[in-house]
């Protein structure tokens, strides 16, 4: 590791230094390296050094200039317009402007680039046009609350990029307008970014302006939590993230590394159960897995204190929207799921006490995926698993499957439970991607919902911009999902962790989303 001269910075011990190489050990690789086909949000951290987006966000939830000078939204809220920074190039040298932002949302909204993106936000987009070289107008069919938060986060990617062998797959000829350039990726292995030296539009909330100071910035994709902890203990890495519970007490109070957290806003990692396939098809069933899983005893065995248990449908990081009197309205009750159980019929048991029913046994099978096995949730799962045998006869079949099977049993509907959580969207936009129809943008509608009570609330909270009247839809919407019919069972909040070497300043966590921020602010202390 090098450090470099100091910047233009007032003298001092703590003013930042340019120039080094920073290697971060990463829990998760990106399954592409396309950021509009990414939905890992581990990927973000990685991918946010190549690609930006016309709005940053503020801790509180509001915004502040980035590629976009600023916003202005109709007094009918169905018109967008952006005016554009006019300093800004991509790193293919092509200059940004109006039609190159325009033509991304244009590209989105082709389920033939996009897949099941072009279900979600931009779905309500009617129009992208460039009104003129730097004003970006976007023009929906008709008012969609949630869409500044979805449209405003888009990252934007040169036209050339478009026309690349590499689109889906993601490269180095995809180029974006970020502080860092793709320079290399070695599958399984890491990826490598160089500063990008023509750099000078950070978001208006940077800690800094100009160029990044590393000179670059390597991720190795070290998938085991203890490893990552000894790869940094030795030195092999200087960030990691994504830190087990009982790891954490090995940088809190030590001098020699710096230990952040931080929860995230979106949705918890969730049990999701199918409402249209196998036993969970019967509402009492589903209340009785709900009722059957101590979750505080299970999230404090594995986690040792380091995670927060989740009660609701958003995590509360959603300031906006969450709706804190869920907490404790449900829970475990293994008198209450036995009820439920002997009520639905599943009144026998087999030689090893699973509960049967003609001869079947209550069978619900978890298709968890590989790539979103992270955070010891594989040891969460087991621990889930033991709970519902032991406190009611269920038998969670645990199925791990690759990206493909994964995305075809999610398709077809064959499965019992789907865990999983997402943190890339905020406000409470994610609720329409969860529970929405498939056909009408429920592109994540793991449990399979249809209820007509939910599309409405969800249509009218879409068509109003008064939040106050929007919570109330939401904590409605919840309440009925959670307490009436057992859609998820909410398990714990996710957060990321970092801890650092202690030369390494300026690691922070994303505004709002609170995601570890990319390498543009980070820099390295000169060594004795």
């Amino acid at each position: 590791m090098t450090t470099g001269v100091r910047t233009g910075f007032a003298a001092g011990e703590n003013a930042p230094l340019t120039g080094g190489s920073l290697t971060w050990g990463v829990e998760t690789e990106p399954s592409t390296l396309n950021p509009h086909l990414n939905g890992q949000a581990k990927a973000k951290l990685i991918l946010r050094n190549a690609y930006e987006s016309l709005l940053a966000r503020t801790p509180e939830g509001g915004y502040v200039p980035w590629l976009a000078k600023d916003y202005a939204i109709s007094e009918d809220g169905k018109t967008y317009t952006f005016h554009l920074r006019d300093d800004v190039t991509f790193s293919d040298g092509e200059k940004l402007d109006a039609a190159a932002a325009a033509l991304t949302f244009i590209k989105l909204k082709e389920p033939t680039y996009s897949g099941s993106i072009s279900a979600g936000h931009v779905s309500h987009l009617k129009e992208a046009i460039a009104e003129d070289s730097h004003t970006l107008v976007l023009k929906l069919s008709r008012v969609y609350a949630p869409f500044l938060d979805g449209a405003a986060g888009i990252e934007i990617l040169s036209p050339k990029s478009y026309e690349s062998s590499q689109l889906k797959s993601g490269g180095p000829e995809l180029a974006g307008t970020g502080p860092f350039i793709l320079d290399r990726y070695v599958k399984g292995q890491e990826i490598r970014f160089v500063k990008n030296l023509a750099y000078n539009w950070a978001p208006a909330n940077a800690a800094h302006q100009g160029p990044a100071y590393l000179d670059e910035v390597i991720y190795r994709f070290l998938s085991e939590a203890s490893v990552r902890t000894g790869a940094i203990s030795s030195g092999q890495v200087d960030v990691i993230e994504g830190i087990a519970g009982n790891d954490a007490g090995l940088f809190k109070d030590s001098d020699e590394f710096t230990y952040q957290s931080a929860i995230n806003t979106g949705t918890p990692y969730t049990l999701y159960l199918n409402t249209q396939n196998g036993p969970t098809t019967d509402v009492k069933v589903r209340k009785a897995v709900l009722a059957a899983i101590d979750v505080d005893r299970v999230i404090q065995s594995v986690y040792r204190g380091e995670r927060q248990r989740a009660w609701g449908i958003l995590t509360p990081a959603d300031t906006d929207f969450y709706d804190k009197s869920i907490e404790r309205a449900y829970g475990f009750d293994a008198k209450l799921a036995n009820s439920l159980l002997d009520e639905a019929g599943w009144t026998s048991r087999d030689a090893e006490g699973f509960r049967t029913k003609d001869g079947k046994r209550l069978i619900i099978e978890i298709i968890q995926s590989q790539v979103t096995l992270r955070d010891q949730r594989d040891i969460l799962l087991q621990a889930v698993q033991a709970q519902a045998r032991q406190n009611a006869g269920i038998d969670l079949a645990l199925q791990y499957v690759d990206t493909g099977t994964y995305a075809n049993r999610q398709k077809d509907g064959q499965y019992g439970i789907i865990p999983n959580s997402t943190t890339t969207q905020e406000n409470g936009t994610t609720i329409y991607f969860h529970y929405l129809p498939r056909d009408r943008g429920g592109s994540i509608n793991y449990s399979r919902t249809e209820a007509p009570e939910i599309s409405a609330w969800l249509d009218e909270a879409a068509s109003t911009l008064d939040a106050k009247k929007r919570f109330e839809i939401y904590a409605k919407l919840q309440r009925f999902a959670l307490l009436e019919q057992a859609y998820g069972l909410p398990l714990y909040v996710p957060e990321d962790q970092i801890a650092a070497s202690a030369q390494v300043q300026g690691v922070s966590f994303r505004s709002f989303k609170r995601l570890p921020e990319n390498a543009y602010d980070i820099w390295l202390q000169k060594q004795a």
